[in-house]
């Protein structure tokens, strides 16, 4: 049951910050003898993003580290606001802020390390993954019941749609 607070919250939500490694994906990585990077993206998740977006929420993604196959995933999901090799993730958000011309509680972010928390305890609904590290799991107002690539940020995506009066709309578009 997700308490009345969260929904509350969730209801304000315009734009949805995501981590990638640990949220979008198990938070493994996977390198060959070339050195060529794997990532592994679970395709419910990018669904939800589409779904969300369909509503006008906009979708960011804030990444600690660059990897070409973050890009390509997220080209491919139409997720434009794509910023990677942040250590500092408060620029951008501020940036995020200013640009969509949003005020901080009508942001979610969801994250999993503590790289994660200097924008999570600025916004309106903070939200970590099953897998998170035990202080950001702390700082939350809402922790998925499913791990980060595993599906969490379909969770997250349908609470943001549940609480917005969105989900059954949509959903009758697939049963029609």
């Amino acid at each position: 049951m997700i308490p009345v607070r969260v929904m509350e919250q969730a209801r304000r939500i315009r734009l949805l910050i995501l981590d990638v490694d640990g949220v979008l994906t198990d938070g493994k990585l996977f390198f060959d003898y070339q050195g060529n990077e794997y990532k592994s993206f679970h395709a419910r998740d990018g669904h939800g993003m589409k779904m969300l977006k369909q509503t006008g929420v906009e979708i960011a993604v804030i990444s600690g580290r660059e990897s070409p196959i973050v890009a390509m995933r997220m080209q491919s999901l139409g997720i434009t606001h794509v910023y990677q090799n942040q250590e500092d993730k408060r620029v951008v958000f501020n940036e995020l802020l200013v640009k969509l011309e949003l005020s901080s509680d009508e942001v979610a972010y969801v994250g999993d390390d503590v790289i994660d928390l200097p924008v999570m305890m600025h916004v309106g609904l903070a939200i970590s993954v099953a897998d998170a590290n035990e202080a950001v799991k702390a700082c939350s107002d809402w922790c998925t019941t499913l791990n980060g690539g595993l599906g969490a940020v379909r969770e997250v995506c349908d609470l943001i749609l549940q609480a917005q009066d969105n989900f059954e709309p949509l959903l009758s578009q697939y049963l029609a």
